[in-house]
């Protein structure tokens, strides 16, 4: 394994290593104005959400590794404290992307890129009207970690208004996942569209799983299972009583008699179309 002191390695390979790492990031499209109220737009993935009560959103600006400069989105948050961070979904990344070109200071990027300037209600900066979600946002602190190239810059939004549009709200009003079909950053110029690469895993919250330690060593040692599948086997409350695994093996006798790597592999299938307690019963067949 490759072993690094950041502190001995450029600021520039540095950055590569934690943005190809520490992805994919949610991209915070952040609309600002200047002091003069001319409006700037460009997009940070230094980006997510923080709270709820009170509704809090961080992103960050670094400062510029190449010469260590400020951005205008940092220099106008300064001066009038506000920003609409709009989300990026897949209909609009490619207009996302040409907005964040270096233009001159006083260049509208929602006229760059395209895009449509939507008058907030709550605070000045405008809002891009093609976003999905648009929140509208009182900086409540800026926190700078560094006065050199690549130091972040956090910014402390507290959300005071939301817009949703409803094209993407399901049959209850939440917010469905595919429609709004969100992109995310990673390393280099890659992105990722969130939506192609959806899985469910139940969340460990309402019951309180058995736990990897409390599986049998001939489970937990195998060669066929993996660190995922031990996970999922280990999330269930109870294992499937005796009655149950008799059962199942009456409408599964091709299960009985198996050797051990056999027995995994079949439960492997199992794990993979999300059926643990199948799993649990081959594995638990005598």
């Amino acid at each position: 394994m490759l072993s690094i002191d950041p502190k001995e390695i450029s600021t520039g390979k540095l950055h590569g290593y934690l943005l190809g790492a520490v992805a994919p990031r949610p991209i915070a499209f952040a609309s600002t104005i200047d002091a003069n109220g001319n409006p700037n737009l460009s997009p940070f993935s230094f980006f997510n959400v923080f709270g709820s009560n009170p509704p809090i959103m961080i992103f960050s600006p670094a400062r510029r590794v190449r010469d260590n400069t400020t951005k205008h989105t940092l220099d106008n948050v300064l001066a009038t404290k506000e920003v609409v961070i709009n989300i990026v979904n897949y209909d609009i990344v490619q207009q996302m992307s040409l907005s964040s070109t270096e233009y001159p200071e006083g260049v509208n990027e929602f006229e760059k890129a395209g895009f449509t300037m939507l008058a907030s209600d709550k605070i000045k900066p405008f809002r891009v009207a093609e976003s999905p979600v648009q929140f509208e946002c009182k900086v409540k602190d800026v926190i700078f970690t560094g006065d050199k190239g690549g130091a972040g810059n956090l910014i402390i939004c507290e959300v005071v208004k939301i817009h949703i549009s409803e094209a993407v709200l399901d049959e209850n009003g939440a917010i469905d996942q595919h429609k709004i079909d969100l992109v995310a950053r990673a390393g280099g110029s890659y992105y990722s569209r969130a939506r192609d690469g959806f899985f469910e895993i139940p969340k460990p919250i309402t019951t309180i799983g058995i736990g990897v330690d409390r599986i049998a060593s001939e489970i937990k040692n195998s060669t066929i299972l993996t660190g995922n599948n031990l996970g999922m086997l280990g999330n269930v409350a109870q294992l499937p009583n005796e009655k149950s695994v008799n059962n199942f093996t009456k409408e599964h006798p091709q299960f009985i008699g198996l050797e051990t790597t056999k027995k995994h592999t079949f439960a492997q299938e199992f794990l993979k179309k999300n059926d643990v307690e199948s799993a649990w019963k081959v594995l638990l067949i005598k």
